[in-house]
């Protein structure tokens, strides 16, 4: 238990729960935050209060914006794209706009099909995906290469049959800079399964 009252003990709970922190460095951050109160709490609280009111889903893609349909899907350069990248959750929809894959749109589904953890195909945005689906000339599964986002992409592939659309996903195997006695025997095997000529 950290000393100094418990709205300091609330916010370093808070903070643990967000990825990538545990209690130690939340209670760092929480210091932090303090010792820099003027600075950077008081803006943060604001910021965040500004947040919770303006940040909304996307109604057509599930991106989070300040506005729906958010700025990717109203943007009228991306209108003829033909290409749809289905993600599980916006921070891959996020990594592939940093990665410039091109004016492409995206649909994001809220995460993976998971009967262990009871996410079943009614708690993802896929009959949305498959309403979306013949607009499109190819759509990408752009999911984690897990066994619960191989299920998934079957699953989806299996929906979209008739849907008029090609559907394609990433390619897998070794990252650019890789050294292959680094790399798990997985990675490798699909590595030299989707090997293209050169």
């Amino acid at each position: 238990m950290a000393s100094g009252g418990p709205e300091i003990e609330q916010l370093i709970q808070l903070l643990a729960r967000l990825p990538g922190l545990g209690p130690r460095s939340a209670r760092r951050a929480v210091l932090h935050l303090i010792k820099k109160k003027d600075q950077l709490m008081i803006p943060l609280s604001a910021a965040l209060d500004r947040a919770v009111l303006a940040v909304r889903s996307c109604e057509v893609c599930g991106n989070v914006d300040t506005q729906s349909p958010c700025s990717i899907c109203a943007d009228p350069r991306r209108g003829d794209a033909g290409m749809l990248i289905v993600v599980e959750d916006v921070a891959d929809l996020w990594a592939l706009e940093r990665a410039g894959v091109g004016a492409v749109r995206y649909h994001v589904l809220g995460g993976v099909l998971s009967p262990l953890d009871g996410v079943g195909p009614d708690d993802l945005s896929i009959d949305m995906l498959i309403r979306r689906a013949p607009d499109y000339r190819e759509i990408v599964l752009a999911v984690n290469a897990t066994v619960e986002g191989q299920t998934t992409a079957h699953y989806i592939t299996d929906r979209l049959v008739g849907s008029g659309a090609k559907v394609t996903r990433l390619a897998h195997g070794v990252p650019v800079g890789g050294e292959l006695d680094y790399l798990d025997e997985g990675t490798l095997s699909q590595a030299l399964k989707a090997r293209t000529e050169i």
